[in-house]
């Protein structure tokens, strides 16, 4: 299971294909491309039975609250603010993690051997209107007043080697497997706040870091 940051960046127009050379522009993404070069040559030298799946950005319900999605829901509850990167142009297909997951079986068990599968939302949005369209659900939710999330928006510096748009063309698992989306975006969004409202107790200790006292707690002498 890869990503589509391996691909590196696109332009305004395309998609990334299943025939896209691999680009990587950051560390993070060359490693996880190096780790498919691996899989790929074992099949080709040993015949190791593999099957390749690259994915765009997933979301949903469990997401640790590090990545956009789950920090901006918890820091809107907390009223904390909402760090965009650069201008926030930066444009991401997004995914519900359940669709990925059924994606995922599909490629386990008809995929082809040796062969790679693209799996993607269809759904491209550019940082800050999916940003504008969280708050806009969060407010909502939470009974504020309309706009009111939207003032915790903070432009932040840039993050090195970011690039400026993935899209995935799904177009090969449609048609070879049968697969699609099952949800919209704003569907999808709302599930996923709506888990997190119900479970602001997990919330809570995820972002507390007391499970990084684990070792101490059962280890220090």
């Amino acid at each position: 299971m890869s990503t589509d940051e391996v691909y590196g960046a696109l332009g305004d127009t395309g998609f990334f294909t299943e025939e896209t050379k691999y680009d990587p522009h950051s560390p993070y993404s060359a490693s996880k491309a190096s780790s498919d070069h691996f899989v790929r040559a074992y099949h080709d030298t040993y015949g190791l039975p593999i099957v390749v799946s690259n994915c765009s950005n997933n979301y949903g319900p469990n997401h640790f609250p590090e990545k956009l999605i789950p920090l901006f829901i918890n820091n809107i509850i907390t009223k904390k603010s909402l760090p965009v990167y650069g201008d926030g142009l930066y444009t991401r297909d997004w995914l519900f993690v359940k669709d990925h997951a059924v994606a995922i079986d599909l490629v386990f068990h008809k995929g082809k051997n040796g062969d790679t599968y693209n799996i993607g939302g269809f759904n491209e949005w550019k940082n800050i209107d999916l940003v504008k369209l969280l708050c806009k659900l969060m407010d909502q939710k939470l009974g504020n007043e309309v706009g009111s999330s939207d003032e915790l928006i903070a432009y932040v510096k840039d993050r090195p080697g970011h690039d400026r748009r993935y899209a995935i063309d799904a177009s090969k698992i449609n048609k070879e497997l049968g697969w699609t989306p099952s949800v919209t975006f704003e569907e999808g969004l709302s599930k996923t706040i709506d888990w997190y409202l119900e479970n602001t107790e997990w919330l809570k200790h995820v972002t507390s870091g007391q499970y990084q006292q684990y070792y101490n707690n059962q280890y220090a002498s």
